[in-house]
């Protein structure tokens, strides 16, 4: 072979391999069972998620962690156990003192991980938060069901910018509709996998995704 056809096929080839690592491998989405609402200092909380390659292949051969911190750096870790269903993982996760949280779970396939909405921990002895409005309870579910992963809201991650088409900032539909496509995407052409959302986790959604966009502001713990 020519030498200046090997210069040109050697960069082509590394090239090829970096791209065929990305789509061997490439990014997942963490779905959260249940977000909690808030928690009780030295209880132990149960976090069970699923991880799907690109959002829809589950992954059950991973080595999930997670980690939470407080405003104070201080650090609580819980193991992470795979359960009998396939790409899903448990993990009991104990927080030791009141304050504000915030929850990492890392999937353990490549970098992928999902920081979950700031979550309060209070006292045993406290009386309970006052419960989020639908409207904020749905922004929650939309970083904590890995809505995330593939759509923009300017609440929740302004940074992201995906194809306009997953950007439903300011975005309103027809809320029958928006319930019949969250509680089974397959009546639409979409490659979203159904998440066997609750009831009140679709009607939080639809409030959060259908209500109209005022301003930026992060996803906090009850205020």
């Amino acid at each position: 072979m020519e030498k200046s056809k090997v210069r040109f096929v050697l960069p082509l080839l590394a090239l090829l391999g970096v791209v065929t690592a990305a789509y061997a491998g490439g990014w997942a989405i963490i779905t959260l069972n249940d977000i909690p609402d808030y928690a009780v200092a030295g209880k132990p909380l149960n976090l069970t998620f699923t991880v799907r390659q690109h959002g829809v292949t589950l992954l059950s051969s991973l080595k999930p962690s997670v980690r939470a911190t407080d405003a104070g750096g201080l650090v609580a870790k819980a193991a992470v156990v795979r359960t009998a269903k396939a790409g899903e993982y448990t993990a009991g996760l104990t927080l030791p003192q009141p304050g504000e949280w915030t929850i990492l779970i890392n999937s353990g396939f490549y970098s992928s991980a999902t920081t979950l909405p700031v979550l309060k921990v209070i006292s045993p002895e406290s009386p309970l938060p006052t419960p989020f409005s639908p409207n904020t309870r749905g922004a929650r579910l939309f970083v904590a069901k890995g809505c995330v992963g593939c759509h923009r809201h300017g609440e929740i991650n302004p940074e992201r910018t995906p194809d306009s088409k997953f950007d439903l900032t300011g975005k309103r539909f027809p809320a029958d509709y928006l319930k019949k496509f969250l509680a089974d995407p397959s009546i639409k052409p979409a490659e979203m996998p159904k998440l066997n959302l609750k009831e009140d986790d679709i009607e939080a959604l639809v409030a959060f995704i259908n209500k109209s966009f005022l301003k930026t502001a992060p996803v906090r713990a009850n205020q």
